[in-house]
């Protein structure tokens, strides 16, 4: 099982390091898996004045998985748009044909307390959101920006076909179908055309899932109700830029956005492998940045990609365990708890395996 290990900026290079012990160890026990490093983002940029590298793309495109880190960084932002670290992340996943983006949130117990909401609110929670990710107005034609009417002007293309919106429903309902049969659609029908044949598609594809109990909601009621009764879903299914937000939105439940793995699949459960959060460059290169998200993300893999549950089960199962010993990074320390480094937390996983 090949490996494609792209670090990225920022913290990226700190917590996928912490994500390669955890492979080394699995691979001193057995495991038949090499990895291979590239750059991308700002790295890819900085190697060869491209965030997406063509040696990148091609170690990407042979590999079985990816694991990314994270990408961006404000020595970036004036870069003409095509050159930005963010392009090369978009790039990739259309490249690869990553449609089908899987975002968990789950709370441990021990961590009620690290989220802004009240515990009885958010304890218990275990919610996925499935995020359509090669379509909508990240990447629909015409966008641009020019001048009309004597003033600049921007605009982008909200555009889904009926092809997109039904294969992404199929993974939304198989993942459902395996957790608690309850499917939330979310999209803005009232408003949107786009929104509209959404939920029409949605609603044929329900016909092959009889046990699936769908309902749709707009997104804006979502975002309320996902910080007023998180509980209430199960699996939610909606596009790219709705998907890009509630994901966000819903990693404060969990206590940190460092606690979030994420899987972007193809047809045939090809994948990359990420944590959700972003390179932040505040606090790169001072390990402080919490790594779990990144090795969960490799739980992820073996989970999806190499069909290998026991060892997705043992990697978050240590996790568990560090949580359970009271170890915390920064983001997620309370009153009473360990503070440990990036480094640290990672070799605490280690040990826990």
């Amino acid at each position: 099982m090949k490996i494609a290990v792209l670090p990225g900026d920022g913290i990226g290079p700190e917590i996928v390091a912490q994500a390669v012990k955890v492979l080394e160890v699995l691979k001193a026990d057995g495991a038949r898996i090499e990895m291979e490093t590239a750059p991308i983002g700002g790295a890819g940029y900085d190697a060869s004045g491209d965030p997406l590298p063509d040696a990148t793309l091609k170690l990407a495109r042979a590999a079985d998985a990816v694991l990314l880190g994270a990408v961006g960084g404000p020595q970036y932002d004036t870069l003409d748009r095509p050159l930005r670290p963010e392009r090369g992340l978009l790039r990739i996943r259309k490249e690869l044909n990553l449609f089908a983006n899987l975002r968990p949130a789950l709370l441990y117990p021990e961590l009620a307390g690290a989220s802004s909401l009240k515990p009885d609110v958010v304890s218990g929670l275990d919610l996925m959101i499935v995020r359509e990710l090669t379509g909508d107005v990240y990447f629909g034609q015409p966008r641009g920006i020019e001048i009309r009417n004597g003033e600049r002007v921007g605009f982008n293309t909200m555009l889904y076909s009926e092809s997109e919106v039904r294969r992404v429903a199929h993974v939304a309902f198989g993942i459902a179908m395996k957790r608690g049969k309850k499917l939330c659609s979310v999209e803005k029908a009232n408003v949107l055309e786009c929104s509209e044949l959404w939920k029409e598609v949605m609603i044929e594809v329900s016909k092959d899932y009889p046990e699936v109990a769908l309902s749709h909601m707009y997104v804006d009621n979502a975002a309320m109700q996902l910080i007023r009764a998180p509980k209430q879903f199960d699996t939610i299914v909606t596009g790219n830029i709705f998907g890009d937000i509630l994901s966000d939105a819903s990693s404060i439940l969990s206590g940190s956005i460092g606690m979030l793995p994420s899987a972007s699949l193809d047809e045939h459960n090809k994948g990359m492998y990420e944590p959700i959060h972003g390179s932040a460059p505040d606090i790169a290169g001072r390990n402080l940045a919490n790594p779990l998200a990144t090795i969960l993300s490799v739980a992820m893999m073996y989970r999806y990609t190499f069909a290998d549950l026991a060892t997705a089960d043992r990697i978050e199962n240590a996790v568990k365990k560090v949580i359970a010993q009271s170890l915390r990074t920064g983001d997620i320390w309370t009153e009473g708890t360990q503070k440990v480094s990036c480094s640290e937390m990672g070799d605490a996983v280690v040990a826990a395996l």
